[in-house]
C-alpha cells in the first residue's frame, strides 16, 4: 500500500470508502489507518473528509461537497433559509438544517455536525431564482414569514423586475402545490395592475 504522503488526496474533498478501492484491496482498514494518522476525518460512517487547514483553523466540509459523496454523484440541490433570504422576498430565517432535493434518499442526516434533511421531490437541473421562490412559498412556515408579507414582496420584485412572472408561474405550475400556483397567479396580477 501507498505511504501516507503517496497518497493523492485532496484537501477539503469528501470521500467514500469505496473511493479508496483505487490504492488498496482492502478500502476499509486503508480509510480507518488515514483517520488514525489524522489525514482524514470521518464525518460518518462510510464518508470521510480530508481536512483543509486555514489560518484559525481546520475549515468544515462544504455542504454541496457532503452530498456530492453521500449521494454518489445523483442529482441534488441545496434549498432552504440561505437561497430564500437571498430572495430578499421577506424571509430572515435560520433553518437548522440545509434541505437538499435529491433522488435517490429522504429522511435527516447529520455529518460532521452538519444537520441535512433530505427530501426525493421533482427539482430542476438548474434552478432558477423563480423556482427558490416558489420553494419558498411551499415552506413559508419553515421560513417564519406571513403568507401576506411574502405575497406583497413577492409582487413587489416581480414589478422591479428581479423575478420573471411568466417564469413563476411556469414553474409554480411544475413544482408547486394548487395553492403556490394562486399565490404566484395573484402576485403576477397585481404587478399589471
Amino acid at each position: 500500500m501507498p505511504a501516507r504522503t503517496q497518497l493523492p488526496l485532496d484537501p477539503h474533498r469528501v470521500y467514500r470508502t469505496r473511493d479508496f478501492a483505487a490504492w488498496t484491496t482492502n478500502p476499509s482498514r486503508t480509510a480507518k489507518r488515514l483517520v488514525e494518522e489524522g489525514t482524514l476525518e470521518q464525518l460518518a460512517q462510510g464518508l470521510f473528509v480530508c481536512p483543509k487547514q486555514s489560518r484559525f483553523g481546520r475549515v468544515p466540509p462544504d455542504a454541496r461537497e457532503i452530498m456530492r459523496a453521500f449521494l454518489y454523484d445523483a442529482p441534488f440541490v441545496l434549498t432552504g433559509s440561505e437561497q430564500w433570504n437571498a430572495l430578499r422576498l421577506g424571509s430572515t430565517s435560520v433553518f437548522p438544517m440545509q434541505l437538499v432535493y435529491n433522488t435517490k434518499r429522504s429522511g435527516e442526516f447529520t455529518f460532521g455536525g452538519l444537520r441535512f434533511f433530505l427530501r426525493r421531490v421533482a427539482f430542476p437541473e438548474r434552478p432558477t431564482p423563480e423556482w427558490f421562490a416558489v420553494d419558498l412559498l411551499e415552506h413559508r412556515d419553515m421560513a417564519g414569514v406571513s403568507l401576506d408579507r411574502l405575497r406583497t414582496n413577492l409582487a413587489l420584485a416581480l414589478a422591479a423586475g428581479r423575478l420573471a412572472a411568466g417564469r413563476l408561474q411556469e414553474t409554480a405550475r411544475l413544482y408547486g402545490t394548487k395553492r403556490t400556483q394562486e399565490i404566484a397567479a395573484e402576485a403576477a396580477a397585481m404587478t399589471t395592475a
